[in-house]
């Protein structure tokens, strides 16, 4: 089975309400790797790469935790992955 690249823009209230700490917290039961950065906009961009099955839990727990009651939009994009993850960080 081949490994897969989500990529997610959220909107809402996404940025200062621990929206980047949290996923971070929440990937580690999960095995998948990337990133997730606040945007100039207001949005918060997440970029991640798994198996399908591991990402759609990832990305349900998002929706599930506390900070998902202030994502508004959601816009999802699935990939081939590239394999360029390490791990999982916060940057910018």
């Amino acid at each position: 089975m081949s490994r897969l690249r989500l990529h997610i823009l959220y909107s809402g209230r996404v940025q200062g309400v621990g929206f980047r700490y949290t996923v971070k917290a929440l990937v580690r039961g999960f095995e998948v790797s990337g990133n997730v950065r606040n945007l100039p906009d207001g949005r918060v961009e997440l970029v991640a790469e798994g198996m399908k099955e591991e990402l759609e839990a990832f990305r349900r727990a998002i929706q599930d935790c506390e900070v998902g009651r202030f994502i508004r939009n959601e816009h999802a994009i699935w990939s081939e992955a590239t394999g360029e993850f390490c791990g999982f960080e916060i940057v910018g």
